[in-house]
């Protein structure tokens, strides 16, 4: 299922625009693991990963896609967030869209305050996506720049194992 993950990405982006499958890696290139999805349910998965690889193109460094300068990075982004969005839209999941919203206006707010806190948000919303509890700890983030709340709920939804795993693999992707 996971190699489908991917396929299904590249195949999709390219079949929306020559663009994006001009911006795709060589397939030798490409990096193909997983970083959040495993810690929440299977039928989020390839939403959330593509949800990820368009913050992983505005702010890191992606594992399928290289666009060539900053206006097709915006663009491509913005197209991976839309459409993992609407992959999870499908899923006729009202509160799970709300907490992907969260998610994505939250990193931005992070970033933006040159904050700490957007591995253990993406673990957290991973983890209960569309399950509730998550506001208490986004707030803590939000107003007190404190991420040890997402962290903590992350943590003991999905195990420490899990996490450590996806905050790694999340750092070695990182925000530039």
């Amino acid at each position: 299922m996971v190699a489908d993950l991917w396929e299904t990405m590249a195949v999709d982006a390219s079949a929306e625009s020559s663009l994006w499958g001009d911006c795709l890696l060589p397939e030798e290139e490409q990096e193909r693991g997983p970083v959040f999805s495993p810690l929440g349910e299977a039928r989020y998965a390839l939403g959330l990963e593509t949800i990820y690889e368009g913050y992983l193109v505005h702010y890191g460094r992606p594992r399928l896609f290289a666009p060539p300068d900053d206006d097709t990075a915006l663009l491509l982004g913005d197209y991976l967030y839309a459409h993992g969005v609407a992959r999870i839209s499908a899923l006729y999941d009202v509160a799970a869209v709300a907490d992907l919203s969260e998610l994505i206006s939250l990193c931005s707010q992070v970033r933006a305050e040159e904050a700490d806190g957007e591995g253990p948000l993406w673990a957290a919303t991973a983890a209960l996506l569309g399950r509730g509890g998550l506001e208490d700890a986004r707030t803590a983030l939000r107003l007190h720049s404190d991420p040890a709340p997402l962290e903590h709920l992350a943590r003991q939804i999905a195990g420490d194992d899990a996490v450590d795993a996806a905050l790694a693999a999340h750092a070695g992707r990182g925000p530039a």
